[in-house]
C-alpha cells in the first residue's frame, strides 16, 4: 500500500456490494481495505492506521451500529461513514447522534454522492493527524525533556514540574527575569492531561490597564470606542487548557479582583457585557517580583496571592547554577546552527571558562543571545575569549590569573571548583574580608560561606 494515500478501511457482509465499493473507492486513488466481518475490521484497527471506517450497518454478530460505538470508544479521530439501506429521518438522526460522520443509502446514493461524502471524512481526518503531528511536535519542543539543565537547583525544579503537571492545580512560577519561567510554564502544560487544550499566554507587564482587561475577559460589540466586533478573550480562548499569566505582580487592584473572581467561581464577564461565562482553565502564573513583599506593602491582595501560590516552584538564576552553563552553551549553539544552516562552531575551553565565571544578570536570556552573537559574528569556526563581549571579559586580575590557570583538557567538576574558588576570593577582596559583605555578595548565607572558606583553604588578607 502507497504510504501517502488515504487509507479506507470497509466492512459490509454483502460480498458483491463489498467488491463494487472497493473498485469504487480505489479507481478514485484511495487505499481500500475491505473484510465482511466486523471483528476482523476491529482487529484490523488495533494493529493498522486508518483514516475513514465505512460500514454496513444491519451484520450479523455485531451490528454497524456496535462497531461504530467502537471505534468511536477506541479510536474517536477516525470518522465513521454508515452505509445503511433504510435512511428514514429517525435512523438518520439515531445515526448521527451516535457519532457517525455521516451516512450513505446503499442502492440509491449515486458514486459521486458517496466520494463527496468520502472526501469530506478523509479531509477532516487529515486535519486531526496534522494537529496530532503539531502536538507532537509541540510536546517535543517544550516537553520536560527540553529543560537543559543537571545542577542539583535544576533537578528540583523538574522533580516539581513533574509531580504538578497532572493535577488542576494553580502553579506559581517565581524567579529573575530571564530564568525560563514560561518554558516551565511549557512544560507543566504538556506533561499534563491538558495537553491537547490551548496553551494561553499573556504577559501583564506590556499592555495598560483598558488594553489588558480586554486581552482577558474579551469584550462585546460596542463596548468602548473601537469595539467593532465581539472580542473572545484569552480566559475563553484557554478553555479547557492552560492560562499563563506572564508577571502577574503588575496587575492593577482592579484586575486583581478580577482574577481572584474567576480563581473562585471559574465565570467571568466580557467588557461590556453582563452574561456569566464559564470556563475550565489552569492558571499558571509568574512574577519576577517578591509577591509577598508587595502584599507586606498592600500593592497585591493578600487573597489572591494565596490563590495564585497552591504549588510554587521556584526559579535558580543562572549565577546558582554555574554547572549548567556548559551544557546551555552548548544546546544554544546547537540550535543556531540548525536555525540558520550554518557551519559548526565551538567555544574555546578559557571562553567557556569565562562564561561560566560570569554573574549573568540577565540569566538564560543574555547567555542566549551572546552565545547567538558569537555564531553569528566570528568568521572562524572556534570563538575564542576575545570574542566574549567586554563586560565578560572585564573581570578584575585575581579572577582572569585564575581561570589563565586552568587546565587545558576541561574537568567539569575541577573546573567550576576553580572557578568558585576564584569567585570568593573576589568577593571577600571587594569584601574587605568582611564574610558578612562577601556572602550577601555571593548571594549565599554565612554560613555556607565559611564552608566554601575552609573548603579552599582561603584565610585572612
Amino acid at each position: 500500500m502507497n504510504e501517502t494515500k488515504t487509507h479506507l478501511l470497509v466492512v459490509d457482509d454483502e460480498k458483491n456490494y463489498l467488491v463494487l465499493l472497493e473498485t469504487l473507492l480505489e479507481d478514485e486513488g484511495y487505499a481500500v481495505t475491505a473484510v465482511s466481518d466486523p471483528e476482523t475490521a476491529l482487529a484490523f484497527l488495533q494493529e493498522s492506521e486508518v483514516d475513514v471506517v465505512l460500514t454496513d450497518m444491519k451484520m450479523p454478530k455485531v451490528s454497524g451500529g456496535e462497531l461504530l460505538q467502537r471505534v468511536k470508544k477506541n479510536w474517536p479521530t477516525i470518522p465513521v461513514i454508515v452505509l445503511t439501506a433504510f435512511a428514514s429521518v429517525d435512523t438518520a438522526v439515531d445515526i448521527m447522534k451516535s457519532g457517525a460522520f455521516d451516512y450513505v443509502e446503499k442502492g440509491k446514493a449515486k458514486n459521486d454522492e458517496i466520494l463527496l461524502t468520502v472526501h469530506n471524512a478523509a479531509e477532516l481526518s487529515q486535519t486531526h493527524r496534522k494537529y496530532r503531528l503539531l502536538l507532537e511536535s509541540l510536546e517535543d519542543r517544550y516537553g520536560v525533556h527540553k529543560i537543559v539543565g543537571r545542577s542539583q537547583p535544576m533537578r528540583d525544579v523538574l522533580a516539581m514540574v513533574d509531580r504538578a503537571a497532572p493535577s488542576r492545580s494553580t502553579v506559581l512560577i517565581t524567579g529573575e527575569s530571564g530564568t525560563g519561567k514560561e518554558l516551565v510554564a511549557k512544560a507543566i502544560h504538556y506533561a499534563s492531561p491538558r495537553k491537547d487544550k490551548p496553551f494561553v499566554s499573556v504577559n501583564c507587564m506590556v499592555l495598560n490597564t483598558g488594553v489588558l482587561e480586554s486581552e482577558l475577559f474579551g469584550h462585546e460589540k460596542g463596548s468602548f470606542t473601537g469595539a467593532v466586533a465581539l472580542r473572545r478573550g484569552r480566559f475563553e480562548q484557554a478553555d479547557g487548557g492552560t492560562l499563563f499569566l506572564d508577571e502577574v505582580g503588575e496587575l492593577t487592584p482592579d484586575l486583581q479582583v478580577k482574577l481572584l473572581r474567576v480563581l473562585q467561581e471559574r465565570r467571568f464577564e466580557r467588557v461590556g457585557g453582563g452574561e456569566p461565562i464559564e470556563v475550565d482553565i489552569r492558571v499558571v502564573a509568574a512574577s519576577n517580583k517578591d509577591l509577598t513583599a508587595l502584599v507586606e506593602k498592600g500593592e497585591f491582595r493578600d487573597d489572591l496571592y494565596y490563590r495564585l501560590n497552591v504549588v510554587q516552584i521556584p526559579l535558580p538564576p543562572l549565577r546558582e547554577r554555574r554547572e549548567d552553563i556548559p551544557l546551555l552553551v552548548a544546546h544554544f549553539v546547537e540550535k543556531i546552527i540548525k536555525d540558520n544552516a550554518m557551519s559548526p562552531k565551538t567555544f574555546s575551553t578559557k571562553a567557556l571558562n569565562y562564561l561560566s565565571g560570569y554573574e549573568w544578570p540577565g540569566n538564560i536570556r543574555q547567555l542566549e543571545n551572546v552565545v547567538e552573537s558569537c555564531m553569528v559574528l566570528v568568521q572562524g569556526d572556534q570563538i575564542g575569549l576575545d570574542d566574549l563581549p567586554p563586560e565578560i571579559r572585564a573581570e578584575d586580575d585575581q579572577f582572569k590569573s585564575a581561570v589563565d590557570l586552568l587546565p587545558v583538557q576541561l574537568d567539569l567538576a575541577d573546573t567550576l571548583e576553580k572557578i568558585e574558588s576564584a569567585l570568593i576570593r573576589r568577593a571577600m577582596a571587594r569584601s574587605d574580608f568582611v564574610q558578612v559583605k562577601a556572602a550577601e555578595c555571593l548571594g549565599i548565607s554565612k554560613s555556607l560561606l565559611q564552608y566554601k572558606l575552609r573548603k579552599y583553604g582561603i584565610t585572612g588578607h
